[in-house]
């Protein structure tokens, strides 16, 4: 399984292979044309509630990983065609978080790992 994260301020690369925005929000100042996204499942995002108390520093990581976790069971088909996708070829998780060890694509691609 080939899946790789990238902010979306980030230059596109073909490496990147599928790429797939993975916020419940757009990203600030990024247009779709340079976005260049092949998917946008903001449905998988964490709940509102959830990216809310851990960006108010509510939630330590921990916490905030493990009820992401929790919520990413619901959305297991959606994930499945997803890791899929990455057994075949690369996938590329875009998302917007200045902390690239501490955010959603990180548990993202925990779980999908699981999956594969």
């Amino acid at each position: 399984m080939s899946v790789t994260l990238k902010r979306a301020y980030e230059p596109v690369s073909r490496q990147d292979g599928y790429r797939v925005l993975v916020d419940r929000l757009w990203p600030r100042g990024v247009s779709k044309e340079e976005a260049r996204l092949d998917d946008w499942l903001k449905d998988v995002a964490p709940s509102d509630d959830l990216r809310t108390a851990f960006h108010e520093q509510q939630l330590a990581w921990g916490e905030f990983r493990r009820r992401y976790l929790s919520e990413l069971k619901q959305h297991r088909l959606a994930l499945r065609d997803l890791a899929q996708t990455a057994e075949q070829g690369k996938v590329t998780l875009v998302y917007a978080a200045k902390d690239e060890q501490h955010n959603n694509a990180v548990v993202l691609r925990q779980y999908l790992a699981m999956l594969g």
